[in-house]
């Protein structure tokens, strides 16, 4: 379906998901949500990229019950957000939902709700912490303060920062490397990471060990293992 504020590409395995509307609101949350469904249910698409349009990535808050983090969230592929400028209030929050952050060095990253008396609503009071650890979100929550790219990349809130015009070919580099990896093990090991954050690691190891039982079962692994022996690239089918 044609989306007046987002525009969503495919190719060679990558789906690119731009925020022509970088300023939050509700059509813009609705048709991301819709968007991250498509792209769940599409088999074609081992990766996802999400970016923004000229200098901001997003910005602004939004009420109501349609969390454009939470859909990026349960996006079963691996996710890189490309912070192509602020991302500020739910455009934080978003990027804390995507597996990998690169920034353009232009970027600035902050969650100021505090100071209008509010709280985050999309997840950025517990990934935040997840990410840059206790002590540093509640101080980045508190007080409001909007960081840098040079500070975002120091506390491991982004994991590389790059020139602004070269933040396209970097992520999109990226995107392809990951791309050509076997497309189910890519969701298995994202559901192992994400999983077991919230698991005991005895019941983290249990969940490894299921997934790699279950990748075993399929013909990607079969083409893997046969790619290996002949010398040549494998040719995954996702099944």
């Amino acid at each position: 379906m044609p989306y007046k504020n987002i525009e969503l590409t495919r190719k060679d395995h990558v789906a690119g998901i731009t925020l022509k509307q970088t300023a939050m609101n509700l059509e813009t949350a609705q048709e991301l949500s819709d968007v991250c469904a498509t792209i769940n249910g599409d088999e074609d698409v081992y990766v996802v990229i999400i970016t923004g349009n000229g200098g901001v990535f997003c910005t602004g808050s939004l009420k109501g019950e349609i969390l454009p983090a939470s859909a990026i969230a349960d996006i079963e592929k691996p996710v890189i957000a490309a912070i192509n400028g602020d991302a500020l209030e739910e455009g934080l929050e978003m990027t804390l939902a995507a597996d990998i952050r690169v920034a353009s060095s232009k970027a600035r990253f902050g969650l100021p709700r505090v100071a209008e008396g509010k709280i985050p609503s999309d997840g950025g009071t517990q990934r935040l912490p997840r990410i840059v650890g206790r002590g540093k979100a509640l101080e980045m929550l508190l007080t409001g303060d909007v960081l840098d790219a040079s500070e975002a990349l120091e506390i491991g809130l982004v994991s590389r920062v790059v020139a602004p015009d070269a933040l396209e070919a970097e992520t999109q580099k990226l995107a392809e490397t990951i791309a050509a990896k076997g497309p189910i093990a890519l969701r298995y090991t994202k559901e192992a990471v994400i999983k077991g954050m919230d698991m005991t690691l005895t019941q983290g190891l249990r969940l490894e060990a299921d997934l790699y039982f279950l990748i075993h079962t399929t013909s990607d692994r079969t083409e893997g293992i046969k790619s290996y022996l002949e010398n040549c690239p494998p040719k995954f089918k996702n099944g």
